[in-house]
């Protein structure tokens, strides 16, 4: 079908280019002849790829031609435990069959009539619009599928339009990346300004605790709903700073669990019970809107604010010092890690003047101002490209990959 005139022809994925799974890992490919570098799902992520911690595995020369890369190729997630992340894509952009790809990966290797850099451009706003989770299959794992994808209905457009989609696209990946550059360099003041907690004397958390560590409630999915009391869950804060003013889940509950299992401004969280590399991740309640509680995979602190400040215990628990505390002191289990009251109890924590922590939460809270308004304008940049993509394809294009 042409698409010469400037109107969007909608036609199959796989009919504007080549649709490929990867060459499925097994035990006999790991010692195999004709070992060749393989990208895997860990390698792909949103607009880029991580050419480290790249693996091998044995490549027969058919499938060396069929499972090798090219400059231009597009890989695809194709499964993945968030749902929100299957189709995650990026360009390859590394030297011609230096590297080949695992079945965890789709291939779509453009044809004549469609620029990589465009159709990449489609498959991220078919991600963050919704249409891979629509069409993928859900299990543990959400799998797009090779032949689901190539059955999705592609805006297909002339070349001199999709060319100037790409300049302008790039335009604001150029100003994108200058926002995170600037986050990065950001970031690195606030370690260099939470470092300077290192050099002081040392005390167990213990010894500033007045109420807790408490465990928090447990919920079944049932007492989950709409017009219920917000819970803190493990993945409400990521460590750090967070706002739990808005955005939480609500559960059923009485007076009497709000009451005992509330949280209050002031109140360190500690992640209890989580995958090893989470256990310990930390925030402090900075402000809630209505009554709120936290749930049982979460710790509460209360501490004595006259001689230590929450924030310099947030900023020290989602240190080196602290995470190593936790890390060493983790309960396997499967799939899962935990701490227990002891552990928290004891952890290290440094001992300061309350003259010289708000001096500390000062410089603090000037990084973290910055770092806030830098993440403000590289949110506002996407919100202006996805605009910008919606005008220049026309209204409903992006949205409608299922016509």
């Amino acid at each position: 079908m042409s698409a010469e005139r400037d109107e969007v022809c909608w036609v199959p994925v796989g009919e504007v280019g080549e649709v490929r799974m990867g060459k499925q890992l097994s035990p006999a490919s790991r010692s195999a002849d004709g070992q060749m570098p393989y990208l895997r799902v860990a390698n792909v992520f949103e607009g880029r790829i991580d050419y480290r911690n790249v693996h091998s595995m044995g490549f027969t020369h058919a499938e060396k031609a069929a499972y090798s890369l090219r400059p231009g190729d597009i890989l695809l997630n194709e499964g993945q435990e968030s749902l929100a992340n299957v189709g995650r894509s990026a360009v390859y952009d590394g030297q011609r069959d230096s590297f080949c790809f695992q079945n965890t990966l789709i291939r779509f290797r453009a044809g004549g009539k469609v620029l990589p850099e465009y159709a990449q451009a489609v498959f991220v706003d078919w991600r963050r619009m919704g249409a891979f989770a629509r069409v993928a299959e859900k299990t543990s794992i959400s799998h797009l599928g090779g032949s689901r994808f190539a059955k999705m209905m592609f805006p297909l457009i002339s070349r001199r339009r999709q060319l100037e989609i790409v300049q302008v696209l790039s335009s604001f990946a150029e100003a994108q990346e200058a926002a995170v550059e600037e986050i990065a360099k950001l970031r690195a003041i606030r370690d260099i300004v939470t470092g300077r907690l290192d050099s002081y004397e040392r005390m167990p958390f213990g010894e500033v605790i007045v109420d807790g560590p408490r465990n928090g409630i447990y919920k079944p999915e049932g007492e989950y709903c709409d017009a219920g009391v917000p819970i803190v869950r493990i993945s409400s804060f990521e460590g750090g700073p967070s706002d739990l003013s808005h955005g939480l889940l609500r559960v059923k509950a009485s007076d009497a669990e709000v009451r005992r299992y509330g949280v209050s401004a002031g109140d360190v969280l500690i992640n209890r019970v989580n995958t090893p590399g989470l256990v310990g991740k930390s925030t402090v309640v900075d402000r809630i809107a209505e009554p709120t509680m936290f749930e049982s995979n979460i710790m509460r602190c209360r501490i004595r604010l006259t001689e230590v400040k929450p924030k310099v215990i947030e900023a020290w628990l989602s240190g080196p010092v602290a995470r190593a505390h936790f890390s060493m002191r983790t309960k396997p289990a499967i799939s899962q890690a935990s701490i227990n009251r002891s552990d928290v109890l004891s952890c290290p924590i440094p001992r300061i003047d309350p003259s010289v922590q708000v001096e500390f939460i000062g410089r603090l809270e000037a990084v973290d101002s910055a770092i806030s308004c830098s993440q403000a304008r590289l949110g506002k940049l996407m919100h202006m490209q996805k605009g910008a993509m919606a005008g220049l394809l026309g209204s409903g294009v992006m949205a409608g990959v299922e016509k």
